[in-house]
């Protein structure tokens, strides 16, 4: 079973939540932190698995890593080079400007681009994938072991913390030909790319819409059978328009495909000239962009808080809102605990049910999420990163007192009797500070919720004992109170220096998305400035919008959209109804 993740990272630096398979494909896999290079022909595995191997071969890391029960190939797919080497790339497609990849290049192998740039420099952390790809080469061609180790881990990662300016300097990813694509002749920073009306038509633009179509067709086509297709877009600006073009094409094309959409900002995306002219672009954009993206997907999750580091989600981190290389890792995060449940293996002879319990396939969350008696395609994330243990009284259970809102724009304390939840858990620890198995896990969790004042609907568990492994690209954001494994301890060390990869080598990790009246701000928002801005008579938006391309009557359909959802979540609407009852 396979999934098809796409990207639209609308900025040239390193804002791009490209989930687990970017993610899993960065760990190291040796006791020195780095693993050997993903695509060299020893290297014959996922790189995630290779990753685990290397980590359950060192004595003093978690044998979890070893017995985890996912299969990687999911997210990932063999081939083999014009070299014959074999390689393993995940399954992605991933759309920016032209001049946006950084250290990489569109061309790829037995492609045809029309890239010109040269590619950026690359630094410390990709010279040593690069040392290390050699010297691997080396060993398979003369038996040679020896190598120069001159650059330090050390090094490394604060090299990254001072220098990051685009998604591939941390990626230690190998990449399918097919996966990244850059728009030609789109040459221009996120600053002026920064609303609906400017990325009009740039789908349709030349030959774009083929070969982006063509990119998916081979993805898909290779499959044996499809789950889904993760849709990750930054949404703050043109890119949203570039997005939806693509997501109507995908409806007309795949329309049994689900797609699950995440609408990802970094807190930057926020920031901006304070004016009236400005202000109202902005509020026109949220509601258009947000209006045109959703029909064509089966579940919207918003990712993306205006300060990551002053939000109750980084109890526990160290973010700095200025670098998106920061905010990025703990959205990367997040995604990568949601898909964990779409790798599991299903149960059977080969698949210990101590290691995973609760596996599901995305149709199944889309299902789960958006079914009746709400019918609500509009769903919350929610974190803990790292995840509390199972310890403590549980009518004050820290688990899930510790999930806090990754989606902005919502109310906080509400009471939702008609809820639905999914919970994705792996690694968390027990009071006696051990690995919690997954019955553990399961019997805490449905306990704690008997003592919650507002207990949703119904709730699924996803859950795993494999933790989250730490990167050596992963960025410097855990405070004092997170140990090596990812323990907590109580007392914070003011003078404490942030924690990165050479400090922590996992984490317990816990996400949750909801289908709750909490999104209500959200999307009443979205109507309002829709109405108030564009639609009324005299609305101050309504030349900006035609300069986009929108006539009136698109817009009260849009509108009309817009209406349905709110009335779907309304806590006012629903109160009314259960007082009825």
């Amino acid at each position: 079973m396979t999934l098809v993740l796409i990207t639209f990272p609308s900025q040239k630096n390193s804002f791009q939540i490209s989930s687990s398979a970017t993610l899993a494909a960065s760990k190291p896999s040796t006791p020195r932190r780095r693993g050997p290079h993903p695509n060299t022909a020893v290297n014959k595995k996922s790189p995630a698995q290779d990753e685990l191997l290397g980590l359950a071969s060192d004595p003093s890391n978690d044998p979890l890593f070893k017995n985890n029960c996912l299969n990687m190939d999911v997210l990932y797919r063999t081939g083999e080079n014009h070299e014959g080497i074999l390689t393993y790339t995940p399954r992605l497609i991933s759309v920016n400007y032209q001049g946006s990849l950084g250290s990489l290049s569109s061309r790829g192998r037995g492609t045809v681009s029309t890239h010109k740039t040269e590619p950026h420099k690359k630094n410390l952390f990709l010279h040593s994938l690069d040392e290390e790809q050699h010297v691997q080469m080396d060993i398979d061609n003369v038996g040679c072991t020896e190598s120069q180790d001159a650059i330090s881990d050390e090094d490394i990662v604060n090299g990254l913390e001072k220098s990051v300016q685009f998604w591939s300097d941390y990626s230690k990813a190998q990449f399918h030909p097919r996966s990244l694509y850059e728009l030609s002749g789109l040459w221009m920073d996120a600053q002026d790319f920064d609303n609906y009306g400017i990325g009009k038509d740039v789908f349709s633009e030349g030959s774009r819409r083929e070969e982006m179509s063509e990119r998916l067709r081979f993805f898909v086509e290779e499959s044996d059978h499809i789950q889904g297709i993760q849709f990750i877009v930054d949404d703050s600006g043109g890119f949203s328009s570039v997005a939806a073009d693509f997501l109507e094409h995908i409806a007309d094309e795949y329309e049994n495909t689900p797609v699950l959409l995440y609408t990802a900002r970094s807190p930057g995306s926020y920031q901006g000239s304070k004016s009236a002219n400005r202000s109202l672009m902005r509020d026109l954009h949220d509601a258009v962009s947000f209006s045109r993206l959703s029909p064509f997907c089966k579940l919207v999750v918003p990712v993306g808080l205006p300060s990551l580091a002053t939000s109750r989600a980084s109890n526990y981190l160290f973010v700095d809102d200025q670098k998106p290389y920061h905010s990025s890792a703990v959205y990367a995060a997040a995604l990568h605990s949601l898909s964990l449940p779409f790798r599991m293996q299903p149960l059977g002879p080969t698949t210990n049910a101590s290691y995973v319990s609760g596996g599901i396939g995305m149709n199944g969350v889309v299902q789960m999420l958006t079914g009746e008696p709400r019918q609500n395609m509009v769903a919350l994330l929610d974190a803990a990163i790292p995840a509390p243990s199972l310890a403590g009284d549980l009518a004050e259970q820290p688990l899930l007192r510790n999930l806090q809102p990754l989606t902005p724009e919502i109310v906080d304390g509400v009471e939702d009797s008609q809820s639905v939840e999914w919970l994705s858990i792996h690694g968390c620890f027990n009071s006696g500070n051990d690995r919690a198995s997954v019955t553990e896990v399961q019997d805490a969790i449905s306990a704690a919720y008997r003592y919650v004042e507002s207990r949703p609907r119904f709730c699924h568990l996803s859950t795993a004992l494999c933790p989250l492994p730490i990167p050596l690209s992963f960025p410097k954001i855990f405070n004092s109170l997170v140990r090596k494994n990812g323990q907590l301890v109580s007392s914070l060390a003011s003078d404490m220096p942030p924690k990165g990869p050479l400090d922590v080598d996992s984490i317990p990790m816990a996400a949750r998305l909801r289908s709750s009246s909490a999104i209500f701000p959200f999307l009443s928002t979205r109507l309002q400035n829709l109405r108030r801005l564009g639609i009324q008579q005299g609305a101050a938006g309504s030349q900006l919008l035609r300069s986009w391309g929108f006539e009136k009557d698109e817009l009260e359909d849009m509108g009309e959209s817009l209406s349905k959802m709110v009335k779907a979540v309304d806590p006012g609407l629903r109160s009314s109804s259960d007082d009825s009852d």
